[in-house]
């Protein structure tokens, strides 16, 4: 892991900690004003919003075809989009109020885990074999 690669993922978690929002239109906004006003902030918002599914099934089959493709390491890019799919499909499990809703939106989270695990073992095994 680079120094760049724990910079930025500290930024995220930091972005994450002031807290997110899901507006009317299903976008994510930060909470803390001033991150979202950082440049990192606004490229954080834009690669949420621009590359995330909202939609459950849109999210299934991001991860069926993310399962499929199993053979090859995944970008950078990808596996950003795959941890705040993750980040995101979370959010929705505990945002949602009905039962069937919360278990629907866990069982995505469920797979989009076991394809971050496969991924890393893979990276893992690959990087030292």
């Amino acid at each position: 892991m680079t120094d760049s690669a724990v910079s930025d993922a500290n930024l995220m978690f930091e972005f994450l900690l002031g807290g997110v929002e899901v507006d009317q239109d299903k976008n994510i906004i930060l909470l803390d004003k001033e991150m979202a006003s950082m440049r990192s902030g606004r490229v954080f918002l834009s690669k949420i919003n621009d590359n995330i599914p909202r939609k459950r099934d849109s999210m299934v089959q991001m991860v069926n075809g993310l399962e499929e493709r199993r053979t090859r390491p995944m970008t950078q890019t990808k596996f950003d989009i795959l941890i705040l799919s993750m980040v995101y499909s979370a959010h929705q499990a505990w945002q949602q109020e009905r039962r069937e809703e919360q278990a629907a939106w866990g069982r995505v989270l469920l797979q989009l885990a076991n394809v971050t695990v496969h991924e890393l073992r893979g990276n893992y095994l690959f990087s030292y074999s």
